[in-house]
């Protein structure tokens, strides 16, 4: 039996490699299928792939991706080997065919592996890996129709974290959903001391506005965004559990970086945003815990570079094309935020698609504080995607001009629209599966050399 387990999992583990080889040769991708072709051969095959890494799972709704990249350098920095699923394929098919893409069949020494997880699928992975890290950036509502509302998504990690009580988790203290938990784990949270908004009434489309034991309206010391920040219930006394790792003091932001205190030391981080601070003070927070010093951290925040359609830059005949994901009123609402601190003169596009992976219902735009950036010098407006109708809608009842509107119904369309804009920097605001296939449409182009 065991020598029969062995002849199966060797062949999935061969033919998994050769359909990787193929499908980054002939199809520039191969993210998935060569996983779920492993899969199929041997259901357990995980289990083997993955022994003798130190695993560091990281899930959450927002911010996945930028903090796995952000945390993989820090680790890669620090002089450790390590592996990570890059081209952001976090589902149980993408995990198993990055570490078969890494798996080699000697003995090989002691190595990280920086795994981002998509929330429903967190619990197949820790079947077969004993993870030493979890971390869970932050929990809004997302693909309603898939996740439905935000305990929903929580009920899906708690799933996958119950059957690893061994296994250190580092959470987002500021997420009201994430303190006491009801399970054995040791718990370290981070979080911000700090904040830049001084608000403390919590806005009408935030996600968790009552507190989790007892329903009551949560108040807070301040809030950083959506429903994040220093919370508490005046009712049943329940509050936002002692940080570990914390932002002490926000020095500087503007809409290229931002520069905070984190437990005492001053970082520069090279990506806009109150979110991406969180990714960075996550990323941070485990690196820490696995005993990398702060210089180190310091210099890999400075040089890190944009994961592909998250602030990625791309030049097209002499235009600046920044892509910003977003895929959620959370998210949108902080990419605006960061858009509002532009004083220049600013062309966008605007795509919506409605495909599975960015969710059927597109209702959740209405959401989306659009009606903020009206105030701003906005040369051209162009919409495109599945759904570039009710994009358009949307804006047009946020007040924006719609004599500046330009729809594209293709990627033609839209390319020769930017490259024939007065404007040098467009930023493109789009949603995954408009932003993965605009990206492919790129690379057909020769306008991205490295698709992945």
């Amino acid at each position: 039996m065991v020598s029969k387990i062995k002849i199966k999992s060797f062949i999935s583990i061969i033919i998994s490699k050769l359909v990787s080889k193929l499908s980054k040769t002939f199809f520039k991708g191969g993210s998935n299928f060569p996983g779920k072709v492993a899969l199929k051969i041997d259901k357990d095959i995980l289990k083997i792939v993955s022994k003798n890494y130190r695993t560091i799972l990281i899930t959450g709704t927002n911010g996945k991706t930028t903090t796995t990249s952000m945390l993989y350098n820090m680790i890669k920095e620090n002089g450790f080997d390590a592996i990570t699923n890059n081209t952001g394929a976090n589902m149980l098919p993408g995990i198993v065919a990055c570490f078969i893409d890494n798996y080699k069949f000697k003995n090989r020494s002691q190595c990280f592996a920086v795994i981002e997880v998509d929330e429903a699928n967190l619990k197949y992975i820790t079947e077969y890996i004993n993870p030493e890290v979890i971390t869970i950036t932050n929990l809004f509502r997302d693909q309603l129709d898939r996740y439905g509302e935000v305990y929903t998504t929580l009920n899906k990690i708690m799933e996958g974290i119950t059957s690893v009580p061994n296994s250190t988790l580092i959470l987002n203290g500021d997420e009201s959903l994430l303190g006491q938990l009801p399970i054995k784990n040791t718990i370290y949270y981070y979080g911000f001391n700090n904040s830049i908004n001084h608000n403390k009434v919590v806005d009408i489309n935030a996600d968790a506005k009552f507190c989790k034991l007892c329903k009551h309206p949560y108040e807070y010391n301040f809030i950083t965004y959506n429903h994040l920040g220093d919370f508490f219930c005046s009712n049943c006394g329940y509050k936002r559990p002692k940080l570990t790792y914390a932002v002490e003091e926000i020095c500087h932001v503007d809409a290229d970086s931002s520069e905070v205190i984190i437990n005492n030391h001053k970082f520069l981080i090279n990506q806009s945003g109150i979110y991406n601070v969180y990714n960075a003070l996550c990323a941070y927070s485990i690196a820490k815990f696995f005993g990398i010093e702060d210089l180190v951290i310091e210099k890999s925040l400075l040089n890190q570079n944009s994961s592909f359609g998250r602030q990625e830059i791309i030049h097209i005949d002499g235009k600046e094309v920044k892509i910003i994901l977003v895929k959620n009123p959370a998210g949108y609402n902080q990419a605006i935020d960061t858009l509002c601190l532009n004083d220049k003169e600013v062309s966008f596009a605007f795509l919506l698609n409605d495909n599975y992976a960015d969710g059927k219902d597109v209702s959740w735009i209405w959401d989306v504080e659009f009606e903020r950036i009206k105030k701003l010098k906005i040369k051209e407006i162009f919409i495109g995607g599945l759904r570039l109708y009710d994009m358009a809608i949307r804006l047009k009842i946020a007040g924006l001009n719609e004599d500046k509107f330009i729809l594209c119904e293709d990627f033609d369309r839209l390319l020769n629209t930017i490259k024939y804009s007065n404007n040098t920097e467009i930023t493109i605001l789009a949603t995954y599966t408009a932003m993965i296939n605009w990206r492919k449409y790129l690379h057909t182009k020769g306008y991205i050399d490295k698709l992945w």
